[in-house]
């Protein structure tokens, strides 16, 4: 792992939700370390359970969900433990902030732009008045709002959705967090402006020096800005690396599903592969590999037992059952070995 020391350390933890009478296990025993100072990007498919993982560490759940059991080490203390608000105000956007996928929504039309970051750094960094309101143009100034004090005074409305985004990151940013976490960050902007908030964000890591975990579903965000990259599948992680492993020399069967799915390796006049069925029903007790039923590579033992995490290489570890020595060998699928050929050496 490079050396670097986690910033924060999750084991085995399991987050349950109550629906009309039922029990959802939408994280079942995830683990992960977070390096500090590094861009690690949590990727997988929509319900995955991607921003239900990193909610967590913010004490974020809907009040009909819980950690069930498992920890959450940061700073000497077990947030998984956490239960009151004023736990979590000590932690919330003070040490650990999320910027939201839409920007909209994350703004309260009603107040103005300079009295929402105003009023973060009022409870967090013990100012008031005047040197609050200097502090929150500011911010507006380092993420890139031109004209600030004019923009301070204007409502959300009044901005484009780029603008709104780097207001929210302006509010994520109001209490120098050691942890930014980006939840889909560019999803509702056009592609253009996701290169300007990509890059806005990395220039304030190298200033600030936080640690950045991506949430997303895009491959082409990862291979841009991650150093890690995890891949999560009905509630687990199931392979992480660097970026360089998971790109290319990916182990998981699901992780060479994501990448075939990638555009760029389709080929001219053939259709653009996808993955075959439907994740599993997290009401249910799921028995072995979780991606096994639609794995047409899987073995027997898949349908029996869940695999353990293989090490493939300092830092590169998968959960699949091929990676066991008595596995039989299987070549990766064909867009995976065109991946490597493309790109000998594995470099970005």
């Amino acid at each position: 792992m490079d050396g670097r020391k986690p910033i924060l350390s999750v084991r085995d933890l399991v987050v349950k939700f109550d629906l009309r009478g039922r029990t959802l296990t939408a994280i079942r025993g995830a683990s992960l370390d977070l390096l500090e100072g590094e861009t690690l990007a949590i990727v997988g498919e929509s319900g995955s359970g991607k921003s239900v993982f990193t909610k967590t560490f913010i004490g974020m759940l809907d009040q009909n969900g819980r950690v069930d059991s498992g920890s959450i080490e940061f700073e000497g203390a077990d947030l998984a433990g956490y239960a009151t608000e004023a736990e979590w105000l000590r932690v919330r956007g003070r040490k650990i902030s999320m910027v939201f996928q839409d920007p909209m929504t994350a703004l309260n039309p009603l107040r103005s732009i300079g009295r929402q970051i105003q009023e973060v750094v009022e409870m967090h960094r013990g100012m008031s008045g005047r040197q609050a309101e200097l502090a929150a143009i500011e911010l507006l100034d380092h993420v890139g709002i031109p004209d600030p004090v004019r923009r301070f005074r204007q409502f959300p409305h009044e901005f484009s959705g780029g603008m709104r985004q780097r207001v929210v990151i302006a509010i994520a940013m109001a209490c120098k967090p050691r942890i930014l976490i980006c939840d889909e960050p560019t999803t509702a902007l056009d592609v253009t402006i996701q290169a300007q908030i990509l890059r806005l964000i990395k220039a304030l890591q190298s200033d600030f020096g936080f640690t950045t975990i991506y949430i997303t579903h895009d491959l082409g965000v990862v291979a841009n800005v991650a150093d890690r990259v995890a891949v999560m599948y009905a509630g687990q992680i199931v392979e992480t690396g660097s970026a360089e492993d998971v790109f290319y020399d990916p182990r998981h069967p699901y992780t060479w599903a994501l990448l075939s799915s990638l555009p760029q390796l389709g080929v001219k006049g053939k259709p653009l592969f996808s993955i075959s069925g439907t994740p599993p029903n997290l009401f249910n007790e799921i028995k072995g590999d979780a991606f096994a039923p639609r794995n047409p590579r899987a073995l027997r033992i898949d349908f029996e037992l869940q695999p353990p995490m293989f090490q493939v290489s300092p830092g590169h570890q998968a959960a699949t059952w091929l990676l066991d020595p008595r596995a039989p060998a299987l070549e990766p699928p064909a867009a995976i070995q065109a991946m490597r050929a493309r790109y000998p050496g594995g470099e970005r």
